[in-house]
């Protein structure tokens, strides 16, 4: 089979990812409770309960970051259909930074994806790093394979042979048996969605592609006979319970018992979203992975009209999430994000598999508001107002000092400091910075300007506006230089009125020198810290990490033809030095002070999973001194210098990406890093 485009293919990826949030986030507070224990303090689950419990509802969280992460490998990859679980799992070895980011960090032989994690790490390779005889059956049949499919659905609109090797690949990577045929099934289920409206049809067509003898064959049989002949969902929910229940499965999560919850709701859901995600999250245990899969199966089935419009229990799903995510990985781009970000990402990559040119709304902008209902992160921020998406452009109107934004990095310290209690932290940079050109296509009914939010000296909160304008047409702001991340951005109508936000976004390279400001740490959280230690008590940046490298990361894949500049001072320490065009942990361009062959040398090297010296030369660098380094990347000419000794190389492997501090085995100090269009 192929993938079929149908016309609106990249709005039902947009239905299924916000359906896959919306999940997760009305599961996220009462995650692995019983069922008992929900109808006890919770009752049947028909809406949000995040303020009952005093949780934030938008949080950071495995089932969506692992999601919208791990398929990026296939961009990695040169978007290959046929990619490997290797090539996935060098993925993880990119995007993740152990302890911090995407994963429940549980620990050896407690948690499947750290157990598989550190296998990688030791060089261990996809498969192998998944596989029962090596983890065990009861690690490895977890239900991380299952949370983390949609992705490789999504790119596999109505072709379930490609939704399947590509599922079955990504599995592998940290699980085995019966948790590879869970995701398999909801893989294939939401590839055929697209096409597909019959929830039995698409049973029939996923239990096609796993053993007829497996026990997620037999536990699906069961669950659909018990639905044939009982259709009140509660008493099949205790027949599935007494058969499949966490009694009998091992481990913190199996895929077994919650797989059937997932068959179950689907069946029993009435073709309805609200009513179908009443069920699985009402019958408890991992509430937020499997209302995720849920509602991404649904979002994608539905589309936006199943989510917005319910027969049976009308629900404003979409209104309190506004398009709102986080995505925090090694590489800073994507940390700050929104649905309709991330459903243009997974649609180009279907469409680039599959050999065709992606296409970009609008131009490209970054906020272009294109499907039904769209307000990528955007509401009132300040006075009286309402922020609403007609046809395509955003209508905002209120009262007197009404601005209407959205975040673009950490929206406050508080917030930061609660992911991090949690185990999920929230590492990201900012999306836009100083010395670009921050632009919007408007229509203001009264005079309206563009505004940028920053944390200032003692993290104290600093506006910046453009000019008014009165009249229809484009608005561009040159954002002024300054070393304070910007946190939010929007437009202002100070007099009260209104103005249709057409389009948003910003373009050009930055403009600005990352140093320590007066107090405050929120400039500190701009870098997504890749080192084992960063200090800021003596030099701003001191890095320290104990095995292998290290890194220090700020900036975006928006940022492509630049110069950036920093002091290092080498102290106990194998290689240290200053990295550009970074896209993670393992691919960037870095000019390094290192040995070879016992000799001090200056190497300039590229980073894809593996190192590529491109250039070196010796050089008479000695621990304690400061070396002044440069990394200018201009298309694909890349030019290095320490002092005034300099390098130069061709490559075209990496495009775009930001900057890095970087140390090997060691510790060095910065006191500045500047960045300057190339």
């Amino acid at each position: 089979m192929s993938v079929v485009f149908n016309q609106d293919y990249a709005e039902r990826v947009y239905a299924g990812v916000l359906g896959k949030v919306i999940g997760v986030y009305l599961g996220r507070p009462f995650e692995g409770w019983t069922y008992e224990r929900i109808q006890e303090q919770l009752g049947d689950i028909e809406a949000y309960v995040h303020e009952q419990l005093n949780v934030p509802l938008i949080v950071t969280d495995d089932d969506i970051s692992g999601t919208f992460t791990f398929a990026r490998a296939l961009a990695d990859n040169n978007y290959d259909s046929n990619i490997t679980a290797r090539q996935i799992g060098e993925g993880w070895l990119n995007y993740l930074i152990e302890e911090r980011t995407i994963l429940w960090w549980g620990g050896m032989g407690n948690s499947t994806e750290h157990t598989a994690y550190l296998r990688l790490k030791e060089g261990i390779p996809a498969p192998e790093s998944g596989a029962a005889a090596l983890n065990g059956k009861v690690v490895s049949e977890q239900i991380g394979a299952q949370i983390f499919i949609d992705g490789w659905a999504m790119v596999s609109p109505g072709d379930p042979d490609q939704a399947a090797r590509l599922a079955e690949a990504a599995a592998r990577v940290s699980h085995d048996g019966e948790a590879v045929y869970g995701a398999i099934v909801l893989a294939v289920m939401e590839s055929m969605a697209f096409v597909e409206t019959d929830i039995d049809v698409l049973l029939d067509t996923a239990l096609r592609y796993i053993p007829g003898d497996s026990l997620i064959r037999q536990l699906i049989d069961d669950v659909r006979s018990w639905h044939a002949l009982e259709k009140d969902w509660r008493a099949t929910r205790e027949q599935l319970a007494a058969n499949y229940g966490y009694d009998k499965y091992g481990g913190n999560c199996h895929m077994v018992p919650n797989h059937g919850l997932i068959v179950h709701s689907l069946l029993h859901g009435e073709d309805d979203f609200s009513q179908t995600m009443k069920i699985i999250n009402t019958c408890g245990w991992d509430t937020d992975c499997n209302s995720g899969n849920v509602g991404c199966l649904m979002g994608i089935k539905n589309g936006l009209s199943g989510i917005d419009h319910s027969s049976i229990l009308p629900v404003d799903w979409r209104g309190p999430v506004a398009d709102r995510i986080y995505v925090p990985t090694a590489d800073p781009s994507w940390g700050i994000s929104d649905c309709a970000n991330e459903a243009l990402f997974i649609a180009n990559t279907a469409r680039q598999l599959a050999g065709a040119p992606p296409e970009y709304p609008k131009g490209g902008a970054q906020f272009h508001f294109t499907w039904p209902g769209s307000v990528q992160g955007f509401m009132v921020t300040s006075g009286e107002g309402a922020v609403r998406n007609v046809d395509g452009q955003l209508q905002i109107s209120g009262e007197q000092g009404l601005r209407a934004g959205t975040p673009v990095f950490t929206p406050s310290k508080d917030t930061a400091k609660y992911f991090e209690k949690r185990g999920y932290a929230l590492l990201a940079s900012p999306r836009v910075y100083p010395g670009q050109t921050l632009y919007a296509d408007v229509d203001p009914q009264s005079p309206a300007n563009l505004y940028v939010a920053y944390y200032g000296d003692g993290d104290e909160v600093h506006i910046e506006r453009s000019a008014p304008v009165a009249e229809a047409g484009q608005i561009e702001f040159l954002l002024p230089a300054h070393a304070h991340p910007i946190f939010e951005v929007g437009v202002e109508v100070p007099d009260g009125g209104g103005v249709v936000l057409d389009a948003m976004g910003w373009r050009g390279e930055p403009t600005l020198s990352f140093t320590r400001p007066d107090a405050g740490s929120m400039w500190r959280r701009a870098w997504v810290n890749g080192v084992d230690q960063l200090w800021s008590f003596v030099e701003p940046y001191r890095l320290i990490h104990n095995s292998g490298t290290g890194l220090l990361i700020q900036g975006t894949r928006d940022w492509r033809d630049y110069e950036v500049r920093a002091d290092v001072t080498p102290h106990l320490a194998k290689a240290a030095g200053l990295a550009s065009r970074v896209q993670g942990m393992r691919r960037y361009y870095a000019v390094r002070l290192t040995h070879h062959g016992g000799t001090p040398v200056l190497q300039l090297v590229k980073v894809v999973n593996e190192t590529t010296v491109l250039a070196e030369m010796p050089f008479a660098w000695e621990l304690g001194q400061r070396y002044e380094l440069s990394l200018r990347t201009v298309g694909h000419r890349i030019t290095a210098s320490a002092d005034t000794v300099q390098l130069s190389a061709e490559d075209d492997e990496l495009e775009c990406g930001g900057v890095a501090l970087l140390v090997e085995e060691g510790r060095s100090a910065t006191q500045q890093v500047a960045v300057a269009g190339a």
